[in-house]
């Protein structure tokens, strides 16, 4: 891991046998230390806002007694600057996406468990996006765009009254047809856990097709 800034000289070494052995397997490093009160399960995903700081470790894989506090610590806080970041157009989201995207995520985990809370997202990756669209005339050069879809890699942290916090990772997926006609127009999500944005965004490939319909209505 990344060290923070300042260094500091603590009392005493802790004698912590998890943090020792996390420092033998890492000489020459630093061990992070993770605040309890927002994560569970030290060996899964950790936001930076949940690392308290760092304690330096020597070339014998020993704690040297420097420590190095995350100025970030805190409550973690969403993140959706690789969302928006790339300037992808995204207009079909409205005026704010990130709002959108946390809205649609929600409203996923809340299908599965109705009193779902989600204290923060993170938009791990750079989404993958697609758009479609056809000419509005023969003569013209503008496009007029009729589909769009999106795969985004998240983790996140959602608490429900029978499990408790839980911290989940995948890609939310958000596909939208009809752009151009918004009385006709038709979105679907997907909400899949534990699989690589490549695999996703394969799907999206065939998803952004799937909602279609029967009638054959939706415009290409």
């Amino acid at each position: 891991m990344g060290l923070f800034g300042s260094r500091s000289r603590r009392k005493g070494i802790p004698n912590e046998p998890a943090l020792l052995a996390a420092a033998a397997e890492n000489p020459g490093g630093s061990v992070a230390e993770i605040d309890p009160t927002y994560i569970d399960d030290p060996n899964g995903y950790i936001p930076p806002e949940a690392i308290r700081g760092a304690w330096l470790v020597n070339s014998s894989g020993k704690l040297t007694g420097e420590y190095q506090e995350n100025p970030r610590h805190g409550v973690p806080q969403d993140d959706f600057n690789k969302l928006t970041d790339p300037h992808h157009w995204l207009g079909w989201l409205g005026d704010d996406p990130a709002t959108a995207v946390r809205k649609g995520i929600e409203e996923s985990l809340r299908a599965q468990v109705a009193d779902a809370v989600v204290e923060w997202i993170k938009i791990l990756e750079t989404p993958r996006f697609l758009t479609g669209g056809r000419r509005r005339s023969e003569d013209e050069q503008a496009i007029l765009v009729t589909r769009a879809a999106l795969a985004a890699p998240f983790a996140l942290s959602v608490s429900t009254t029978q499990h408790g916090r839980s911290i989940l990772l995948g890609v939310f997926s958000w596909a939208a047809v009809n752009l151009s006609r918004p009385e006709v127009r038709k979105d679907r999500h997907w909400f899949d856990l534990g699989v690589e944005l490549d695999w996703a965004g394969e799907q999206l490939q065939e998803r952004i097709y799937e909602i279609d319909g029967e009638d054959g209505t939706a415009e290409r």
